[in-house]
């Protein structure tokens, strides 16, 4: 499981904003280009956002789902990516006054790149997930 976390001073209710904004998806999360649509009650579980990954035209449509949610301090989501797959990818935020401390945790769930070892998953998976949290904490510090 791929695993990275960084400390954002913004209040844990502006780190919260951009996550439950389903709209902020493709500006914080690496690979996303476009959004398509957000389903009415997004953060919910089973609410999905519809989003284009990778560069035009080279585009693959899929979909994002929320799998549990825990509002200003978890949220995990099935995010799939045809043809290589699904993760499961988990945000706990952390109130520590100040600052907000993210974690925020990947593995791949299913498809052919289950058939990855666990080190190259981690390898190709943890540089972006840092820059995922650096666009995040861009974006919750523009909020507050």
């Amino acid at each position: 499981m791929a695993e990275v976390s960084l400390n954002i001073e913004a209040p844990v209710d502006a780190v919260w904003a951009v996550l439950a904004d389903g709209w902020s998806y493709a500006g914080w999360v690496v690979g996303a280009s476009h959004i398509r649509d957000v389903d009415t009650g997004w953060p919910k579980p089973g609410a999905r956002i519809h989003h284009s990954v990778g560069p035009w035209p080279l585009v693959i449509q899929d979909t994002t789902e929320v799998v549990r949610c825990e509002p200003a301090r978890l949220l995990e989501l099935d995010a799939r990516l045809w043809p290589a797959g699904a993760a499961r990818i988990t945000f706990t935020l952390e109130d520590r006054g100040q600052f907000t401390h993210v974690r925020m945790a990947e593995r791949v769930v299913r498809g052919p790149s289950t058939l990855l070892p666990d080190v190259v998953q981690d390898l190709l998976l943890t540089p972006r997930n840092r820059e995922t949290l650096q666009r995040l904490k861009a974006l919750a510090k523009g909020r507050q």
